[in-house]
């Protein structure tokens, strides 16, 4: 591992033209856990997706439409918390790895609930003695060549929202490791994927403004 090698691939993401409906995305094998920390360390202040996964390591800039799906996803989730009450830790983008397990990768957006009184005083969270996030939003507006729901089974994710095909499903981990959809969510039970969907389907009808007091109204009415 070298500065030079992980210059050499944060310059091969720059002059990548789109590939797998990205822009700036790249797939490496056989990469060493000590390179991809390296990565970690030297993309921290860029907005960059790296999943690492047993050697084969995923690294992408997000276009527009993903950020504004998961960023107005995640305000609704905030905001839902707020109205209801609910402790909520907001952790977005962290980085989660476990590295005897060769696994890691960034959230969209992740949250505790459950736990969030397990974490509220950590400013330094470690999955091998600190509980995963409670709940993590995956937005896919493109392929992505590894599975990612496999290496959040592997942290012990929970629950997942996965936005693709323009929709929300929510997903549960069950005993075997697996994810299967859910009606509505464990973190946030007075929330089903349709409801979510709703408001996301509204995405660029409206200011962003109108539609999150549109949906606090809605919160609201639920509580009646």
């Amino acid at each position: 591992m070298t500065t030079a090698t992980t210059a050499n691939i944060l310059s091969s993401v720059d002059a990548t033209p789109a590939v797998y409906g990205e822009r700036g995305a790249l797939l490496l094998d056989e990469v060493s856990w000590e390179l991809y920390e390296q990565l970690l360390k030297e993309t921290a202040h860029q907005n960059l997706r790296i999943t690492y996964d047993e050697g084969r390591l995923f690294l992408m800039s997000p276009l527009p439409k993903h950020e504004k799906v998961k960023t107005l996803t995640g305000r609704m989730i905030e905001l839902a918390s707020l109205e209801r009450g609910i402790p909520i830790a907001s952790l977005g983008s962290t980085t989660w790895k476990r590295q005897e397990l060769k696994k890691g990768l960034e959230a969209d957006e992740c949250y505790y609930m459950q736990h969030e009184k397990q974490v509220r005083a950590l400013m330094d969270l470690d999955l091998s003695r600190d509980p995963p996030p409670d709940l993590a939003i995956e937005v896919y507006i493109s392929y992505n060549p590894l599975n990612r729901p496999s290496v959040y089974s592997a942290l012990r994710v929970p629950e997942i929202w996965r936005f693709r095909r323009d929709a929300y499903e929510f997903l549960l981990r069950s005993a075997d490791g697996t994810y299967h959809s859910i009606p509505r969510s464990e973190a946030l039970p007075f929330l089903t994927p349709a409801d979510i969907n709703r408001f996301v389907d509204k995405i660029g009808t409206t200011d962003e403004t109108s539609l999150m007091l549109e949906f606090r109204e809605w919160v609201r009415a639920l509580q009646l």
